[in-house]
């Protein structure tokens, strides 16, 4: 299960775009901040997350109102003292941005707090045992871009009633048969872990793009997504602009999401030109399981 919460500025900066440069992923025990944008640890503040165990940073690319929040999150972690390696994720391009921006205020080489800087280059990025993220390209104008795909593991549970008609006892071999490991019981029955387990259950799929311009390769990674969140900041009235600026309409991520058979489209990064209705109905007449994010929204996955 993952929990998603949108950690943006759109309330203290109402004439920009309805932003949300920052989102807050959590999976059992990991909490992972995709994009850092401006005011992150004030959001972070006003939701009541909070900052704990908070030691991971996915970026989607090396614009400002993805990264700036970066310095103003890491002095908060410093005061506070913490002691755990913040680990950054991002393109060769996206990681220079970060490692310029903290040497122009904390000198070169030098950062407020621990730090690991892993240059992504696609496919997996980390497996944590219940959930793995894996990362794709993305094309938005002269950056190196990424998306992200969070995904849990499948389980299959015991079945009880298999379990006592061939007899199988308590103990070891029933966490063995529950691994999919074969045992042998003590009669000498072999037994098959596909004797004794339900269907497959529990999957999910996260999958979160940042800025694009293009939709064009998208879908073999959002493909039966549970919730894909990615950008839609103009109409199809204005596609002109949104190519010129490097964006996509609300009418190319709705096509994305039926296409890929997501379950549901959550989209962001609204230019303040249009009022939420627009466009949302713009996206619905194509996926109508859509909703913009809004400013701590949370979503169970």
């Amino acid at each position: 299960m993952f929990a998603l919460t949108f950690l943006g500025t759109s309330a203290s900066v109402p004439s920009a775009e309805r932003n949300h440069p920052a989102l807050l992923v959590e999976a059992g025990t990991h909490r992972i901040l995709v994009d850092c944008g401006e005011g992150t640890q004030r959001q972070l503040l006003r939701n009541g997350a909070g900052f704990r165990r908070i030691d991971r940073l996915l970026l989607t690319h090396g614009h400002f109102d993805h990264v700036l929040g970066i310095p103003g999150l890491f002095s908060t972690l410093r005061l506070r003292q913490s002691a755990d390696v913040m680990t950054i994720h991002g393109s060769p391009g996206t990681l220079d941005v970060v490692v310029r921006m903290l040497a122009g205020l904390w000198g070169e080489g030098r950062a407020p707090i621990p730090l690991e800087l892993v240059p992504l280059t696609g496919g997996h990025v980390l497996d944590a045992g219940g959930f793995t993220i894996s990362c794709f390209p993305v094309i938005h104008r002269d950056t190196d871009s990424f998306g992200f795909s969070f995904e849990s593991q499948i389980r299959r549970h015991l079945r009880p009633d298999r379990l006592a008609a061939l007899r199988v006892p308590d103990g070891p071999v029933r966490k063995e048969l529950a691994e999919g490991r074969p045992v042998t019981l003590a009669d000498g029955r072999m037994i098959d872990p596909k004797e004794v387990l339900g269907p497959p259950e529990g999957r999910k799929r996260l999958v979160i793009v940042g800025d694009a311009e293009t939709t064009n390769g998208l879908a073999e990674h959002a493909h039966d997504a549970d919730v894909l969140v990615i950008e839609a900041t103009f109409l199809d009235r204005d596609a002109t602009i949104a190519r010129d600026y490097g964006h996509l309409t609300a009418a190319e991520a709705a096509a994305l999401a039926a296409v890929s058979n997501v379950k549901q489209l959550v989209l962001t990064h609204i230019s303040g030109r249009y009022a939420d209705e627009e466009i949302l109905v713009e996206a619905r007449r194509t996926f109508p399981n859509s909703r913009l994010a809004m400013d701590f929204d949370r979503i169970v996955v």
